[in-house]
């Protein structure tokens, strides 16, 4: 065998399993299917303006007093020490209620969460009791989740014990949805408010449990939010460099077709061509569902049946901008790096509702929720050229007609529908962000066809499966397989999002090198 370790996917949970494991001495080859290493952490650039795929902002890289938080920490002691982060503002995500009069509602959340519920008794007094209600609701949540996270990394036996002990009380808390958590709220804004931002994790309030919005929440606000000085494919540049000087390999151009098994046992891959390549053990990042489609269907047939017995999760539309003016000068105009969740009555005709996540564009002319980042402003190596990124979930099956057509050579309808989707977010940004309109120099859409393409994403999906409560529990999403010398890392394993795809990696290194546990209590 040529290679201690195979990775598949150069996504942030897969670079984290490689680079852990080349700390403790092993070569691993990392296989990406793309032309650029990183996965959602990649950028790309457009007429000088930088843009980003899939990171907007990151939890546990900063601290509240200015230091460096516990995934800085751990990222630059598994890279090559060199990754900064640039804080956003204490006050990071802006919720915008937009009623169909065009007039709005605001409220912004930050760190720590004390402060949160402080505000918004001041503004919604007669609540005041049911807020601490439900922030009580929310810390236990968040108690319950990082338990529940645990089962998925522990030794077999351990994840087991720990099961059968708290598996009752957890699967109550899996249940409780954001919506069901909020029914003591009557005021209808301050529900939107605190319902708010379900885009971090894909699902309405109606659908989240409770559990996965107070982990994805409750992160941000132990430290605030950063964003990687440079762009985040700097990420995949740090923790590169430590698999190449232990004598590791990353490839791209290199699409994994199948997991080898023989006797039983994951031995290696088999690459597009037919070249193979062996090794004592195999960590797939490339998705759960992804890693079922490589198998032989008699390799542990009911897991992979378990595994897709999953629905993927939402698909997304981005609107990519570049701006002709630089930071400063939007700074001037009052924006200050926070991002924007809008959720649009004016679109809608409808009070605004967080349940609206989804636009539908045969029925909808304007997305009743959008998300607007602007990262660009949060990075001072790119200062001179900002950026935004309008993301808007969508319906895959409004695309699906054109899922077998390629890039690069998609079919004129799909070009048409495009072209009008662009225009229609292009004209509701301007609209609600008059100051910016006429300074608007570049402009650009990705579909879930992109998505698909670029990541492999089964139906453009953003987070991997659908968090339902089932999966947040479910023991066959652990790192080690019921298939020997085959594990899973990423964000399938652990929690969405690049920090959950991060500890996902480390979970699945950690299980073949048990000194590498330390790193994720430190």
């Amino acid at each position: 065998m040529n290679w201690d370790t195979i990775v598949i996917g150069s996504g942030i949970g897969g670079l984290t399993a490689a680079a852990a494991l080349a700390r403790e001495g092993q070569r691993v080859l990392v296989l990406e299917q793309h032309d650029i290493l990183g996965g959602m952490t990649q950028t790309f650039e457009r007429q000088g303006f930088h843009f980003t795929t899939g990171l907007h902002y990151l939890t546990g890289v900063t601290t509240l007093d200015g230091g460096e938080g516990p995934l800085a920490r751990l990222l630059n002691g598994l890279g090559d020490g060199t990754l900064r982060f640039q804080r956003l503002p204490a006050q990071f995500d802006l919720v915008r209620l937009v009623r169909p009069d065009g007039q709005e509602t605001r409220f912004a959340w930050g760190a720590p969460d004390g402060d949160n519920w402080a505000r918004l008794k001041a503004l919604f007094p007669a609540e005041a009791a049911a807020i601490d209600a439900y922030a009580q609701q929310y810390r236990k949540a968040h108690g319950a989740i990082m338990q529940a996270m645990a089962l998925h990394g522990l030794p077999r036996p351990a994840a087991a014990a720990m099961r059968w002990v708290l598996g009752g009380r957890l699967r109550q808390r899996a249940d409780v949805t954001l919506a069901e958590a909020l029914h003591g709220i009557l005021n209808p804004e301050l529900r939107a408010i605190l319902g708010a931002r379900g885009g971090d994790y894909g699902l309405p309030p109606s659908q989240a449990p409770l559990m996965l919005h107070a982990l994805v929440m409750g992160s941000y606000a132990e430290g605030g939010a950063g964003y990687p000085v440079g762009g985040p494919g700097r990420l995949a540049e740090s923790l590169s460099a430590t698999v190449r000087q232990a004598g590791g390999e990353l490839r791209t151009g290199a699409r994994v077709e199948r997991i080898l098994v023989e006797a039983g046992r994951a031995v290696g891959v088999q690459l597009a061509g037919g070249a193979q390549e062996r090794a004592a053990h195999t960590i797939s990042a490339m998705g759960a569902l992804n890693t079922v489609q490589a198998l032989p269907e008699g390799a542990a047939p009911a897991w992979q049946a378990g595994i897709q017995h999953y629905p993927p999760s939402c698909a997304y539309l981005t609107l990519y901008l570049g701006f002709d003016i630089d930071a400063d000068a939007l700074r001037a105009l009052g924006f200050d790096g926070a991002n924007h969740w809008i959720y649009d009555g004016s679109a809608t005709g409808a009070p605004p509702d967080p349940e609206a996540l989804v636009w539908r564009q045969a029925t909808d002319t304007d997305a009743g929720t959008l998300y607007v980042s602007f990262a660009g402003l949060n990075d001072p190596a790119h200062a001179a050229a900002p950026t935004a990124e309008v993301i808007s979930l969508c319906d895959w099956d409004e695309f699906a007609a054109w899922q077998d057509s390629r890039l690069g050579d998609r079919p004129e309808d799909y070009e048409a529908t495009k072209g009008w989707i662009e225009d229609r977010l292009l004209s509701q940004f301007k609209r609600l962000f008059p100051a910016l309109a006429p300074h608007v120099a570049y402009h650009e859409l990705s579909t879930p066809l992109s998505q698909a393409a670029y990541a492999l994403a089964p139906e453009g999906a953003m987070y991997g499966m659908a968090t339902t409560p089932e999966r947040l529990l479910d023991p066959a999403l652990h790192v080690r397989t019921p298939v020997p010398g085959l594990l899973l890392a990423g964000q399938d394993v652990a929690s969405l999002g690049v920090t959950g795809a991060a500890m996902g990696g480390l979970m699945a290194a950690a299980s073949l090198k048990p000194a590498l546990w330390k790193r994720m209590s430190s």
